[in-house]
């Protein structure tokens, strides 16, 4: 583990966030599970408390990949009408396939990108009076 004065480049969160890597030295691990983040690099050290994307990865996916396959599904039902082995062989695997595997690199870029862009709960500026 490095110590506290090692100076840190900063990392493009693309780059590390796609790959699952630490936002920090980009080596250590983002995750533990699929989608479940690790308590912190162990690289590093850094702390992943930081980091709270909420349903942000899942609503991208939705709207930009789910969205389109599931139209495509509903295409192909009224303009060919298919047998049901259409949608089990073609339309449920292309559902799966783009709804699934973008979830992680997604999360893993707004991580990293909370991590380079610092930031953290909005809160009201009060007046010193």
């Amino acid at each position: 583990m490095a110590d506290k004065t090692t100076h840190w480049p900063p990392l493009d969160p693309w780059r590390v966030g796609i790959r699952g890597r630490c936002p920090r030295c980009g080596q250590g691990h983002l995750f533990s599970g699929f989608l479940k983040l690790a308590p912190g690099c162990e690289v590093c050290g850094l702390s992943y408390d930081f980091a709270d994307p909420a349903d942000g990865p899942a609503f991208f996916v939705v709207c930009f990949f789910c969205v389109p396959s599931v139209f495509f599904a509903v295409w192909a039902e009224v303009a060919f009408q298919p047998s049901i082995w259409f949608h089990v062989f073609v339309s449920l695997p292309i559902i799966l396939l783009t709804c699934i595997p973008p979830l992680r690199p997604l999360k893993g870029w707004l991580v990293a990108s909370q991590f380079y862009y610092k930031a953290e709960e909005g809160k009201l500026v009060g007046t010193d009076e």
